[in-house]
């Protein structure tokens, strides 16, 4: 009887310690910005686990981390990162976890680049185009599938959905702005953000408060006096500012304009609280679609 109950024993242990070793910690995906996060989780689901470094509300411009997070992107599977000059308080770090071997895939490799119209230096903001993340998506799919404990099947119908869903926002974009007429399709923003999305729908950009592409420059008394005349010129009656971003440059823009200007904020560079209005990246373009087209329209 005793060695009838021990042999028992040694087999439900037997089967408990299979069942540890069968189902080991999720991979770790790291990403710089939230709005990458919401993508790459997309697509691999429950997988993987997809640990964001910035927070919602967050401007990647200026933000720096912490030595703890720093060491976060060193033990990840796949580090994942916008590139572009965007992550500027972040490069140091994504470079130094390069250099020590950590598998890195850099979203801004993958798009058709677009360089700032006052300056050389190349546009980080792909994601305005829906077209440009269906591009990093199709190159994040085979980095993702082929991370140890993934499985690429559930990766695959995932992208395939999500592609999906970036066509019908393409085609909603194009039927929404181009409704809009070309006189009244013109843009003043805090900094610029809209480069791609402007390309892809034949908007105009009439220029931006700071200018080029990071919110860390100041402007002139001569950039907000072009900005000023370029609003009167164009009869725009809105200008959009990012959620990240205090609205009083633009405020002080308006006011100079000598006419009734609405400042309108909208979701770019990060997303809204999770659960709330333009909380994932297919939502806030939408809502930010929705008013750009209602500041723009006449």
């Amino acid at each position: 009887m005793r060695r009838a109950l021990a042999a028992v024993v040694v087999a439900a242990v037997a089967v408990l310690a299979g069942c540890a070793a069968a189902g080991p910690d999720r991979p770790t995906i790291v990403v710089t910005t939230d709005l990458l996060g919401d993508i790459t989780a997309n697509l691999v689901g429950d997988q993987v686990e997809v640990v964001t470094l910035m927070p919602r509300g967050s401007d990647p411009h200026s933000f720096e981390l912490s030595a703890r997070e720093a060491a976060t992107i060193r033990t990840a599977d796949l580090f994942v990162s916008n590139g572009l000059g965007l992550e500027e308080g972040v490069q140091h770090h994504v470079e130094a976890a390069v250099a020590d071997g950590v598998a890195s895939f850099v979203a801004g490799d993958h798009i058709d680049p677009l360089d700032y119209a006052d300056s050389d230096a190349v546009d980080p903001h792909f994601w305005t185009d829906p077209t440009q993340t269906a591009r990093v998506v199709e190159s994040l799919v085979p980095e993702l599938a082929s991370i140890d404990g993934v499985e690429a099947s559930v990766v695959d119908d995932a992208a395939a959905t999500y592609l999906d869903e970036l066509d019908a926002l393409d085609a909603e974009m194009a039927d929404t702005l181009g409704a809009i007429p070309a006189e009244h399709r013109a843009l003043v923003t805090n900094h610029h953000v809209f480069g791609y999305l402007a390309r892809r729908y034949d908007v105009r950009i009439l220029g931006a408060a700071i200018p080029g592409g990071t919110t860390l420059a100041a402007p002139s008394a001569a950039d907000l006096q072009g900005l000023v005349e370029a609003i009167d010129e164009a009869g725009v009656t809105t200008i959009f500012a990012d959620s990240s971003q205090p609205d009083r440059l633009m405020q002080v823009l308006a006011d100079e304009a000598g006419r009734d200007v609405d400042v309108v904020s909208l979701f770019t560079e990060s997303l809204a609280p999770e659960g709330s209005p333009g909380g994932t990246y297919l939502d806030m373009m939408r809502r930010n679609l929705q008013s750009i087209a209602d500041g723009l329209t006449p």
